[in-house]
């Protein structure tokens, strides 16, 4: 596997050390991108301190998935998502889905996942919901790698995913998506949109199911996203959108602990309304959203050791709130950026007999956050841009905290730039952890972090080669941990933790001719304390052909020191081969086919659930 890994590097950086020396006569602009998720107005990447991936709208049809996850997976280095089997991620027991940035989880809620800018989880556990996060709604993805709390509050101390919805061009469009694959799997999707005078429209629907790779691990889901707009006049625009999903899954329990009957039935549902404003010197919003979800889960029972279970585990989870910034251009090279932000959430959970016995009642609480904030940028001539800003957050059960952030960026010559910043993030305790449940807790603080990063980068050649490096340290307090009582037996749950984290993030593109691109990533992560789901070393080698009609995309990527559960023997090293083949028959009508672990690795990611094989799914995608 280690000489694997050294051909992998090898063949990558030889292909960026040819670049150097020839350009194919290639020509193009450097464009620079322009991010919303690292500061509220939209912004060039150049100006921030701190790293933000991009994944766009091309990138995610190329995949040809309905889920976001598996391409972000691929494509941000630092980033792991686990996985569970070849469709759906599922909740409670055996779940997969956990998004970790840097050994940080979203599981643990040290991870935000946005839409729009709106955090997006549970409303009682705190953890984003992995199969809510659906390719028919997104325009792109925004991925930040370091702590958000000044712009985003608790829960984005590792940093967020926003997921950017879609803004119709002019006319109307439609475009429909469906595969057939291996373990009877299929993917269906259709959307249209359309743009006429002031008015636009986006409405998508979404129906998968898979038998899965083993037994009791099929899945089922659908849903529906909506989104209107009006141009209230050259400066000012509303809208509005809706998503709703369902989904059904099953949860087979490990090797050696079969379960039957662990099912689950969720509804997950997001709405906000938005007035935008954009002139010259100011831009701004006023947001309201509101999110929910209905769990029904059966817990299952063994076959072999247990009877059926009594109770089913029945929530309801909300959460809503209202956000408002306004961005101001106070003079030349300055950007200064006035936030508040209101969120109240919560839930009630509880277990309901098959018996008829009366419900037993696990949390009825709901809690509330206020937060203002500012946020500074400015430009010192063509150098350097210094940004810094202060968010003052309350959280009215576990108090205030106080999130400062600072950085600096250096434009250098030949296309270069160096950033450096140093950030605080926090999340509040979540109400599991402090009404749920023994050991519950309701006198939790919240945790804390620094993280502290070192990243250069440059783009060569007319903007074909670009590449980046990133160097960052971690160091986080008051983790919460289920410990034994300090006085008398039992367990609780206390700011006991520490987390000493560091490591390095490398990424880099190469246009070598018109018609062929290649893209690589590695992260390497140093922990004190392993944590499940965070590989030590991450890497990714991948290309694109285009050729007439043809497109054919394929990668590479390793896995190696990734703990499925934590224990000195189970840490997993495994290498997975991915392919992407569409013919363009006409205007219309796309011919597709992907394969999936070609080289038929066996390994886990979750401990006690072997992954599928090789896989494959075909179809079509029609637009008209």
């Amino acid at each position: 596997m280690n000489r694997i890994t050294l051909l992998i590097a090898s063949a990558f950086f030889f292909n960026i050390a040819n670049a150097a020396e020839s350009t194919d006569d290639l020509k193009s602009e450097n464009i620079q991108e322009v991010v919303i998720t690292g500061t509220r107005s939209a912004t060039d990447v150049r100006q921030l301190s701190q790293t933000v991936n991009v994944i766009d709208r091309a990138a995610i049809e190329e995949t040809n998935r309905t889920s976001l996850l598996p391409l972000l997976n691929e494509q941000v280095p630092g980033l792991f998502i686990t996985q569970r089997g070849y469709s759906g991620y599922g909740v409670s027991g055996g779940a997969a889905g956990a998004i970790s940035m840097r050994g940080l989880s979203g599981t643990s809620s040290q991870m935000l996942v946005l839409i729009d800018g709106h955090p997006n989880y549970a409303g009682i556990y705190g953890h984003p919901i992995a199969d809510s996060y659906q390719s028919l709604m997104t325009e792109r993805v925004e991925v930040l790698r370091g702590p958000a709390s000044l712009l985003y509050g608790s829960k984005a101390m590792g940093g967020v995913i926003n997921i950017v919805t879609k803004k119709p061009a002019d006319g109307t469009h439609s475009r429909f998506h469906a595969g057939y694959g291996s373990f009877n799997t299929v993917e269906t999707e259709y959307t249209a949109d359309s743009r006429i005078g002031k008015f636009s429209t986006t409405g998508s629907a979404m129906y998968n199911r898979s038998d899965g790779h083993d037994k009791n691990l099929n899945f089922e889901q659908y849903g529906g996203y909506l989104k209107f707009g009006y141009d209230i006049s050259d400066n000012w625009s509303a809208s509005a959108n809706l998503d709703v999903t369902r989904f059904k899954a099953s949860h087979p329990g490990t090797e050696s602990k079969p379960l039957e009957d662990a099912d689950q039935d969720i509804t997950r549902g997001t709405t906000a309304l938005f007035l935008e404003n954009s002139y010259e010197k100011t831009s701004g919003a006023v947001s309201l959203f509101y999110s929910w979800g209905n769990h029904w889960i059966n817990d299952g029972y063994n076959p072999n050791t247990e009877t059926p279970k009594q109770f089913r585990f029945t929530s309801y989870d909300e959460m809503m709130g209202v956000s408002a910034w306004q961005s101001l251009n106070l003079f030349e090279g300055n950007r200064l950026t006035l936030g508040v932000d209101y969120y109240h959430y919560g839930g009630t959970a509880y277990n309901d007999s098959t018996e008829g016995r009366p419900r037993v009642l696990q949390v009825d609480k709901r809690m509330d956050e206020l937060a203002g904030y500012v946020e500074m940028r400015q430009a010192i001539g063509s150098f350097l841009t210094l940004n810094a800003g202060v968010r003052a957050d309350h959280n009215f059960i576990s108090g205030t905290e106080i999130v400062p952030q600072f950085g600096a960026a250096f434009h250098l010559p030949a296309n270069a730039e160096v950033k450096l910043s140093a950030g605080r993030g926090f999340r509040y305790p979540f109400l599991r952890e402090m009404y749920m449940y023994p050991p519950q807790n309701p006198d939790l603080k919240a945790e804390s972090l620094w993280n502290y990063e070192l990243a250069f980068s440059q783009s060569l050649l007319q903007g074909h080669l670009n590449y980046g490096i990133n160097l960052f340290y971690i160091d986080a307090d008051n983790i919460i941990l289920t410990l034994p009582k300090p006085n008398g037996p039992g367990k609780l749950n206390q700011n006991s933790g520490e987390i000493k984290n560091n490591g390095v993030e490398v990424q880099a593109s190469y246009l070598i001719s018109k018609s062929f691109a290649v893209n690589g990533n590695y992260s390497y992560l140093h922990m004190d304390t392993p944590v499940i789901g965070s590989p030590e070393h991450k890497a990714y080698l991948g290309g694109t052909f285009n050729k007439d009609s043809w497109h054919v995309s394929t990668g590479l990527q390793y896995i190696n020191g990734l703990y499925s559960t934590v224990g000195p023997d189970k840490k997993e090293d495994f290498l997975l081969w991915n392919a992407r083949l569409s013919y363009q028959v006409s205007d219309m009508l796309q011919l597709w086919v992907n394969g999936d672990n070609l080289l038929n690795t066996k390994y886990q990611i979750n401990d006690g659930y072997p992954m599928p094989g090789i896989a494959f799914m075909g179809g079509v995608n029609l637009s008209f």
